[in-house]
């Protein structure tokens, strides 16, 4: 299924997108789209079988906003480095162990919503990247297989990054990670049944039209299994938390000087294969 949510920000129902691409509204059925819905069965079951018997009601999309596809997210973990050519672009060892960093709830903004360029940034930079949405509560997994039948579906997210911030302003990462709307997520949640391997999924990012991202997941030093199993081997993982699992090659980072970042007026656009696409026009903030 394609979960996701509409509405003006804060006040989003939840609907689905059907097979042949119509929205459906499932605010009758289920409150939202959040931790508590991916984690009950029985709601998922409901959703699916009204989805399959034609019963849910036909929204009118012209002029909808798309919202995060998830509700109420408990946290955002963030993977580093986690793409061979990533690392290679930027002149870093591909780690030994996954690199953890996070990112706040609230950074999470809808698809196509505007993203801002924090006050004083000149490396604003852009990483399409595969979030994985978790549907069971996670702790100590211990083997791939347990892993992947805790995850519930698959999202486009963008991790905007500061650069600046990020690196050379002290500390950690977390400067250049959690300024407002850092965090386009969706358009939708695709439940994990849709994605046969999620190893084998295309990802691009375009920056005015010009193609900057072109990667597949096969590139992932840690794939999606292994992050969610290590993961959880350092915290619990409750259903509506998110992982983004990284960024393939070709971000602003890695380009020759004058490195591109961007700038107040740019269009960002993304896309993993079976999970949509996003559109951000840049402001400052």
């Amino acid at each position: 299924m394609k979960l996701l949510r509409v509405g003006t920000a804060g006040a989003e129902r939840p609907a689905l997108l059907d097979a042949e691409g119509t929205l459906r509204d499932l605010s009758g059925i289920v409150d939202d789209i959040d931790g508590a819905l991916l984690a009950d069965d029985g709601a998922l079951g409901r959703v699916r079988a009204a989805a399959e018997a034609g019963e849910l009601p036909v929204l009118d999309a012209a002029g909808l906003r798309i919202g995060p596809p998830l509700g109420r997210i408990g946290k955002v973990v963030c993977i580093g480095l986690n793409y061979h050519d990533h690392a290679r672009e930027t002149g870093a060892e591909p780690p030994a162990e996954p690199v953890i960093f996070f990112k706040a709830a609230d950074t999470v903004v809808g698809p196509n919503d505007t993203v801002l360029v924090p006050r004083g940034s000149t490396k604003t930079d852009w990483e399409v990247e595969l979030a994985v949405v978790i549907g069971r509560t996670a702790r100590y997994l211990e083997s791939a297989e347990d892993a992947l039948a805790h995850v519930a579906g698959y999202a486009v997210a963008h991790d905007v990054s500061e650069r600046e911030f990020q690196i050379e302003r002290g500390g950690t990462w977390d400067k250049g990670k959690n300024c407002e709307t850092f965090n386009p997520l969706g358009p939708w949640l695709v439940t994990a049944d849709e994605i046969a391997d999620p190893q084998d999924l295309s990802l691009k990012l375009w920056v005015n039209g010009e193609l900057k991202q072109d990667g597949t997941t096969a590139d992932q030093i840690f794939p999606v299994a292994e992050v969610v199993r290590y993961v959880s081997q350092f915290m619990t993982l409750y259903p509506g938390d998110v992982i983004n699992t990284g960024t393939p090659a070709g971000v602003a980072l890695g380009q020759p000087e004058p490195k591109p970042f961007l700038r107040s007026g740019d269009v960002v656009e993304l896309e993993i294969a079976g999970l949509g696409r996003q559109r951000q026009e840049l402001k400052d903030a």
